[in-house]
């Protein structure tokens, strides 16, 4: 192939990649979670592509392999418009958490899906994070070995040679490869990123606009710009979880961007990098991709005589931010259940919501004949909206779940066949020994476990955790039980009172990550106090009051649980 490249145009490079992906929240969202958010990199990409089009311009789309296998026929479009298609790794994943041998199957696997889908060799590289030329050069010899062009990967720092700020062949294995690093000015004591994406959101932008002014009359090789198709959408969903830095990093100056984008694509002249080394009609290649177009996907689905049917009650109060979320989890939820034989029936109960939750409730479930939404006529707390659904379900076994995912609703696969004869509720327990937290404050963590303490202490049950709303219940040993709690107490009410029925409790060890969406409408001082004030009437009634068997509200003959012996 002819490697010469022409000087007289600066490289344009887009990431496409949606909000979820990015490595400001790679410690809080988990990748086999992402299929459970509300995508929006197709619509991005769409007005991503309008905007170069407006202009004439053609970009190098660094586009994740997940994407590609989720959505050939976007890849097929950004290739279609003329553009090139590079390779951005399958997963998002740090090399630093890859070895060499990973870092190659990596290669080779995304590499497989962006040229189906795009009948394009890919040529280029750029990896989930900017590299150092000091601990990243290893990866030339590996891109060079798997055919790979030119990577984009690395952001020189004022240890790097000189040479190493702008695009330089590396040589290795008797192979040459271009390197098109990420776009600097030199301080005198630093070099400063100026390429584009958050430098143009965070730092004034009169002062990277003269920067990139001052690349263009100063330098012949190529400016490097690049940015994120995320970057167009000021109206994402936005990850309260995330620490402040990191929401500054990726929200702050959405509505910046397009107006930057603009300014640059009018002064100057762009192309992608494979046009800039004359390779552009080289990299075409015949593929199957075609096929894909007309490939019709057969789902079987299991069969629905003789499952167990089970009744999932979710509480809500102003949830509207988590319910794209929670719908795309519960999809899955109900596929999961459905292949181990339960018949999944919803209650959402809204708990009088300030917010769009009743109305977004109905637009996203409205038409499920498996789904009932009620909603309460004032606002009442977490557990009476538990036992509004409880009360309100027409199965003997019966589930509850926060609206927010903290635990992973995929666990009611196996904690539906521990609701024995001998069982009446099933609790999920992070303090367990086998159980988890992640990312959750610690003070949190000392306040929950303090409770449990004082909890084991008052009860005849010796729990790790009392106060977990994700459980399943028997409905028979609940819908009968009247509160004095109705909000985030109620919840240890209703195990406290079952034990001291004389109930049996059993935990199962569950993983509690720190919700993404929205705040927690927990009061934390009012919650302490009323947690030591429950204690008190829970021993009193302990110790000075008669044991009496559990009221059931169900005949006799309806109190044997309908569990699935053979899960």
């Amino acid at each position: 192939m002819n490697q010469q490249p022409s000087n007289k145009k600066h490289l344009l490079t887009v990431l496409v990649e949606d909000y979820f992906h990015v490595g400001a929240f790679e410690n809080l969202i988990q990748q086999r979670n992402w299929s459970n958010f509300e995508p929006r990199y197709e619509r991005n990409t769409h007005k991503t592509l309008d905007l170069l089009d407006e202009y004439g311009t053609k970009a190098t789309f660094f586009v994740l392999g997940w994407i590609a296998e989720q959505n050939p026929r976007l890849v097929r479009e950004i290739a279609a418009r003329g553009h090139e298609i590079a390779s951005r790794g399958f997963y998002h994943r740090s090399l630093r958490h890859l070895t060499p041998e990973e870092f190659r199957a990596d290669l080779k696997k995304t590499n497989r899906v962006l040229e189906d889908a795009a009948g394009q060799k890919i040529i280029g590289y750029r990896a989930a994070e900017k590299l150092s030329f000091e601990k990243d050069a290893w990866i030339f010899d590996h891109l060079a070995e798997e055919g790979f062009v030119y990577d984009a990967s690395f952001l020189p720092t004022k240890r790097s040679a000189a040479q190493k700020r702008f695009a330089h062949q590396v040589h290795t294995g008797g192979r040459a490869l271009w390197e098109f690093p990420y776009s600097t000015r030199n301080l005198g004591l630093g070099l400063l990123p100026i390429s584009g994406g958050n430098y143009f959101r965070q730092i004034p932008y009169t002062l990277m606009r003269h920067a990139v002014r001052d690349w263009t009359a100063r330098y012949d090789e190529p400016f490097v710009m690049y940015f994120h198709v995320w970057e167009l959408d000021s109206e994402q969903p936005r990850i309260n979880a995330a620490s402040r830095y990191n929401r500054i990093r990726h929200y702050r100056k959405l509505d910046k961007m397009e107006w930057v984008i603009r300014e640059n694509l009018q002064k100057y002249s762009f192309c992608d990098a494979a046009e800039f080394l004359g390779l552009k009609d080289e990299i075409k290649i015949q593929t199957h991709a075609a096929k894909i177009e007309n490939r019709i996907e057969i789902v079987h689905r299991p069969k629905t005589e003789n499952q167990t049917p089970v009744t999932i009650v979710i509480p809500c109060y102003n949830e509207e931010a988590a319910l794209g979320y929670l719908a795309n989890t519960l999809r899955s939820v109900e596929a999961t259940l459905s292949e181990k034989g339960y018949r999944a029936n919803f209650i959402f109960v809204d708990d009088r919501s300030t917010d769009a939750t009743f109305e977004k409730l109905n637009e996203l479930f409205d038409a499920r004949e498996n789904v009932r939404v009620i909603r309460h006529e004032q606002n009442q707390g977490v557990a009476a909206g538990i036992m509004t659904g409880l009360r309100a379900a027409e199965t003997e076994i019966v589930c509850s779940m926060d609206c927010d995912c903290t635990y992973d609703p995929h666990e009611l696969v196996n904690m539906l066949p521990l609701l024995t004869d001998d069982v009446d509720l099933v609790t999920a327990s992070p303090y367990h020994k086998r159980g988890g937290v992640r990312n959750v404050p610690g003070w949190r963590l000392f306040l929950s476990k303090g409770a449990s303490f004082l909890y084991r202490r008052a009860l005849h049950s010796k729990l790790d955790t009392y106060t977990s709303c994700f459980r399943v219940y028997r409905r028979s040993s609940f819908a009968g039980m009247k509160l004095e709690e109705k909000g985030f107490l109620g919840v240890a009410e209703m195990l406290g009172r079952l034990d001291l029925d004389g109930g049996r409790i059993v935990e199962y060890p569950a993983v509690l990550e720190v919700r993404l969406f929205g705040f927690s409408k927990m009061k934390t001082a009012r919650t302490v106090f009323g947690h030591l004030r429950l204690l008190a009437k829970l021993s009193r009634w302990r110790w000075f009051r008669k044991s009496e068997p559990i009221k059931t509200s169900l005949p006799k003959e309806n109190l044997k649980p309908q569990v699935d012996k053979k899960n």
